[in-house]
C-alpha cells in the first residue's frame, strides 16, 4: 500500500475508535482531504432516535464546511468501519453520504474503503453514485 494511503488509512481507523454506536455496534472513521491539501476526519454518532444518528463521512465534511466554508472540493476520502469485535467490514459509504459527498467533490474525487480479507477499494464518488446530483 502506498504511504500516502496508509496514513489515510491508519487516522480513518484510529478516528473509528472514538465513534458513538452503542446500538449497532459498528463504528466507523472518515478522513478527507481537500484538493488543497487539508485533511478532515469524523466519526459516526449513534442516537436512541436511529434517524438522528450521523456518519462519519458527513461529519468530515460538516468539519470541513466549518472551517473553510462551502467552496472547498474534495480530492479523496477513506472511510474505514468496524464491527464490534473490532473487526473491519466491507462497507462502502451509504446513499446519504455518497450524495453529500458528490456536493463537494470533482469527477474523479478518489473513495478508498476496506473490501474483503484486508483488501482497499478505491473507487470515485461519480462511480458510486452514477446518477446523483452534483455539481462537477
Amino acid at each position: 500500500m502506498e504511504p500516502n494511503l496508509r496514513m489515510l488509512k491508519d487516522k480513518a481507523d484510529a478516528v473509528a475508535k472514538n465513534a458513538h454506536a452503542p446500538y449497532s455496534g459498528f463504528s466507523v472513521g472518515a478522513v478527507i482531504v481537500t484538493t488543497e491539501g487539508q485533511q478532515f476526519n469524523g466519526c459516526n454518532v449513534e442516537n436512541i432516535s436511529s434517524g438522528l444518528t450521523v456518519c462519519a463521512e458527513r461529519n468530515a465534511v460538516g468539519k470541513a464546511v466549518s472551517e473553510l466554508g462551502p467552496d472547498f472540493k474534495i480530492k479523496e476520502i477513506f472511510v474505514s468501519n468496524f464491527n464490534s469485535e473490532g473487526v473491519t467490514i466491507h462497507c462502502s459509504p451509504c446513499g446519504a453520504c455518497r450524495q453529500v459527498l458528490a456536493e463537494f467533490s470533482t469527477s474523479d474525487t478518489k473513495v478508498h474503503y476496506h473490501g474483503d480479507n484486508g483488501n482497499i477499494i478505491t473507487t470515485t464518488v461519480k462511480d458510486l453514485l452514477p446518477d446523483g446530483f452534483d455539481n462537477y
